[in-house]
């Protein structure tokens, strides 16, 4: 794997400006990484494919996206264990950019991209801290079995991806996936249904692989209360509260609130305390979306940032082992 060439010294003062800001902030919304957590974060880095190796864009340069902006993404993504990321493209230069600036402790794992016009050159991939998480072996895409009726969607859009890591002796499993948007909330139903029902019969499945199940991702869930959240939850997927009121998007305001990221992890709904099923790994309570955008590149307008950094905001959760 070969990654793109670092950025040329000197760092630029308004990206030192940004990354001092930023840490700042990071500070004071996610915990710190101790010997007790597992922190895990899922982004939807907005078509994370090319890369203007300049430290600043020009008004002519495509992709926006250039080493600036790489170097605010990897000060986010630093602060988790694992992190989840969707829209990675079938182009790799920006996410071996990302690891070049987060450095050799950091490793990636990603799945093929989803061939079709639906899978719009899309991978998925996870960016883990080697030092605080190792695979445990386990990587797959998830493939619906032919329906005899031909009710079920003829398979996902966009591959989901699972992957298995070991924390303190304690494995876990994450899958993330990126919904199909479809031309209106009703085409994304099947999809998510499915994926929501392969997860839950993976999870009962006796002397399988299939230790601490949680899916991360953009589920592009408009609204809590709507049809994609309730089929989401359907088979005991459970997002805690914490994420409930939090933005997803660097567009959402008071009046437009989505809930297109998720983190969710199975209960039993059949037991009156409604019991995770998390054994060995304890969810902390802490958990939340991180604004980056009034810390970098401040002089750019929210749409220009969204193109350089993403259009949505990491979410992230932390876990005791």
């Amino acid at each position: 794997m070969t990654r793109p060439p670092p950025p040329p010294p000197p760092e630029p003062d308004d990206v030192t400006g940004d990354l001092g800001r930023l840490r700042v902030a990071l500070d004071g919304n996610i915990p710190a990484k101790s010997t007790r957590n597992l922190l895990v974060g899922t982004w939807n880095l907005r078509e994370f494919g090319g890369l203007t190796q300049k430290w600043q864009s020009g008004g002519k340069d495509s992709p926006k996206r250039d080493w600036h902006a790489v170097s605010c993404i990897a000060a986010v993504v630093e602060r988790f264990d694992v992190c989840a990321i969707q829209e990675a493209n079938r182009n790799t230069t920006a996410l071996l950019a990302l690891l070049e600036r987060l450095g050799d402790r950091y490793r990636v794992i990603a799945s093929d991209v989803t061939e079709g016009d639906a899978g719009n050159d899309e991978r998925l991939a996870y960016v883990y801290d080697t030092k605080r998480v190792q695979p445990s072996g386990l990587v797959g895409e998830l493939v619906l079995p032919p329906e005899v009726d031909g009710s079920g969607p003829r398979q996902f859009a966009r591959t989901p991806y699972a992957a298995g890591f070991v924390r303190r002796g304690v494995e876990f499993i994450l899958t993330t996936v990126h919904v199909l948007w479809g031309d209106a909330p009703a085409d994304r139903i099947k999809e998510l249904t499915a994926f929501a029902e392969w997860m839950r019969d993976w999870a009962q499945r006796p002397k399988d692989w299939n230790h601490n199940l949680l899916v991360l991702g953009d589920f592009n869930i408009d609204r809590l209360d709507d049809p994609l959240f309730r089929e989401f939850v359907s088979t005991g997927l459970w997002p805690p509260k914490e994420l409930n009121e939090v933005r997803r998007t660097v567009f959402d305001d008071s009046k437009e609130h989505h809930y297109y990221d998720q983190i969710a992890w199975f209960s039993d709904p059949t037991k009156p305390d409604n019991p995770s099923l998390l054994t060995g790994l304890t969810y902390s309570g802490r958990g939340g979306s991180f604004d980056f955008v009034p810390h970098v590149l401040r002089d750019l307008t929210r749409n220009q940032i969204s193109w350089r950094i993403s259009d949505h905001y990491p979410l992230w959760l932390e876990f005791r082992t």
